[in-house]
């Protein structure tokens, strides 16, 4: 079975419904490891060689955030330039990560139509996440389709419950994809 890493960026967690309801649908798992990056590292002091470790030993590595400013949080931006480092994760020598899946789970206020070129932000959403997919490219990882929440200001109670079940199973047919 597929190891699964979650790797949790949120500055705000517990003012986030859309996050909160994510992290609370993923399901319990000896095979899924759950890192809330800014309850582990409150002072940007990352740990980069047990990071290192965990993505080793995972075969999927699932970055949970918000949309943030067209970009992730601070924090998720310090641990990549941190962790991914010249060599081991890229570069000459730099294959640690070959073959690893690469996958965002990404809320937005802004609705799906939002995203789009007629839309309030004038760009698809993809447009926005080309700095995540060139990373992941360049240390050689399979980069997938982001898992999107999208209008999350906007949901109501039993649309929240809708995207938690679909989260569920998004994360349970990770677990059980054939790797390789």
């Amino acid at each position: 079975m597929v190891k699964i890493l979650v790797l949790l960026a949120h500055p705000y967690l517990e003012r986030s419904k859309a996050n909160q309801m994510l992290l609370d649908s993923i399901p319990l798992s000896e095979n899924i490891t759950l890192r809330d990056l800014y309850e582990l590292y409150p002072h940007f002091t990352i740990n980069v060689k047990e990071e290192q470790s965990l993505l080793l030993n995972h075969d999927v590595i699932l970055f949970q955030h918000p949309l943030y400013w067209y970009s992730c949080p601070p924090l998720m931006k310090q641990w990549i330039d941190s962790v991914l480092e010249d060599g081991w994760a890229y570069g000459i020598n730099g294959n640690a990560l070959k073959g690893k899946k690469w996958i965002q789970a990404i809320t937005t206020g802004g609705s799906q139509v939002a995203y789009t070129k007629e839309g309030f932000h004038g760009h698809l959403i993809e447009e926005f996440l080309l700095p995540f997919q060139r990373t992941a490219e360049l240390c050689q990882m399979d980069y997938h389709k982001p898992f999107l929440v999208q209008g999350t200001f906007h949901l109501r109670e039993e649309e929240f419950q809708k995207e938690s079940i679909r989260y569920r199973n998004f994360i349970l047919n990770n677990l059980e994809a054939n790797h390789g």
